[in-house]
C-alpha cells in the first residue's frame, strides 16, 4: 500500500518544493500536511489528499501557462519547459489513480 501511495506523496513533495521556490511557506506547510494525511486511515483524509492533488495539477497548468507566455513574449525558447511542466501536471493527475486500488481503499476505509 505504501508503494501505491508513493506517486501521490512524491507529487505533493514536488508541489511543496514549487511553493517553496515561490516563497509561499504556508502552501509548503499545506503540501507537507497532506503528505501526512496519506497515513491517516479515514475517508476524509483520502478525499483531502485527492482534492490537493487535483488542485496541484491545476497549479502546474497555471504555472505552465504563465511561464510559457512570459517566455513567448521574451522570444525565449519555451517548448522544453512546456513539455516538462505538462509532464509534471500529468504525473500529479495520474497519481490520483492510486486511490482506485483495493488496498488503498481499504487503507482509507473507503469500501
Amino acid at each position: 500500500m505504501t508503494l501505491q501511495l508513493l506517486p501521490a506523496a512524491l507529487a505533493l513533495l514536488v508541489l511543496g518544493a514549487h511553493f517553496l521556490r515561490a516563497g509561499h511557506i504556508a502552501l509548503v506547510i499545506v503540501a507537507l500536511a497532506v503528505v501526512v494525511l496519506l497515513f491517516v486511515r479515514r475517508p476524509w483524509a483520502a478525499r483531502a489528499a485527492q482534492g490537493a492533488l487535483i488542485l496541484g495539477a491545476l497549479e502546474w497548468l497555471r504555472t505552465l501557462t504563465l511561464l510559457a507566455e512570459e517566455r513567448r513574449i521574451a522570444a525565449a525558447p519555451y517548448l522544453r519547459m512546456t513539455l516538462i511542466l505538462a509532464g509534471v501536471a500529468l504525473a500529479t493527475a495520474l497519481s490520483l489513480f492510486a486511490f482506485r486500488s483495493r488496498a488503498v481503499k481499504e487503507h482509507f476505509r473507503l469500501l
